[in-house]
């Protein structure tokens, strides 16, 4: 599995699509984004990771920024989207942080 990550808007599918060799409409089929989301109010992360890393590409937007809600809630969210980052990195192949469309591998290698 190859993990792709970076921020919102920064190019991160466009990348997957590059690296499979792929339309958008394939990668729908290969690949799964927004995995962060998933980790909201997931006890087992461990197992969502696990589930997750079935797929040839997955995709997380970072979220937070350094920037710490007032909310309760939202930390928590933030705090476990991090957590299964890590998780999904530890299982990757390949971890890519994409940036302005820039992608660098931090992890392993594309062939």
């Amino acid at each position: 599995m190859i993990f792709i990550f970076g921020p919102l808007w920064s190019g991160k599918r466009e990348v997957a699509c590059t690296i499979l060799g792929c339309d958008r409409e394939e990668l729908a089929r290969r690949a799964v984004w927004d995995v962060q989301e998933l980790a909201r109010g997931r006890e087992d992360l461990e197992a969502l990771a696990e589930e997750l890393s079935a797929h040839e590409i997955v995709i997380a937007t970072e979220v937070g920024g350094g920037v710490v809600p007032v909310d309760r809630a939202e930390r928590e969210a933030r705090e476990r989207a991090g957590r299964l980052c890590c998780l999904l990195a530890q299982r990757a192949d390949a971890a890519v942080r994409v940036f302005c469309g820039i992608p660098t591998v931090i992890k392993g290698e594309l062939s």
